[in-house]
């Protein structure tokens, strides 16, 4: 039904109701449409939980920011154990091609948000950026880090 992804596959509670899915969402505590994009965030959200250690209370999954005086909504932000910002997810649909264009989306709510680390994906693919701000750049890295790494990283 939905494109398999490369991320391991998450245990998501599925319900089905008038012909269409929800799952239920542990971050947001709510039943959701499980749409494509929302099959590559759940995903990933339990990628990160399941296999690279970030704890569950430290993800905020559509997290409503303000950048130019309109509202935005990041797919989801980590906090350190601190409640500081320190990452922000953009999940796009598997067939969204990643670009500059959807990665320019997530460095507009770094404007605001001003984080260490910038994760991309679309379930196939993943982006992941170090912002390097001593030198104004950004260092990709071929895998995403465990929480401590992110924590302790300058």
């Amino acid at each position: 039904m939905f494109t398999p992804l490369n991320l391991p596959k998450a245990s998501l509670q599925l319900t089905k109701s008038d012909g269409k899915v929800f799952v239920w969402d542990i971050f947001r505590k709510k039943k959701l449409l499980l749409t494509p994009e929302e099959w590559v965030r759940q995903h990933f959200l339990h990628f990160l939980v399941n296999k690279k250690q970030f704890p569950v209370g430290l993800i905020a999954s559509e997290y409503n920011i303000e950048v130019n005086k309109l509202k935005r909504r990041c797919d989801g932000v980590i906090f350190n154990r601190n409640s500081k910002p320190i990452a922000i997810i953009e999940c796009k649909a598997p067939e969204i091609k990643l670009s500059e264009h959807t990665f320019y989306q997530i460095a507009q709510y770094n404007f605001k948000l001003q984080v260490d680390w910038l994760f991309l994906t679309n379930g196939l693919e993943t982006i992941v950026a170090k912002i390097n701000h001593g030198e104004q750049t950004l260092d990709f890295l071929e895998e995403v880090p465990h929480f401590e790494e992110l924590t302790t990283t300058k």
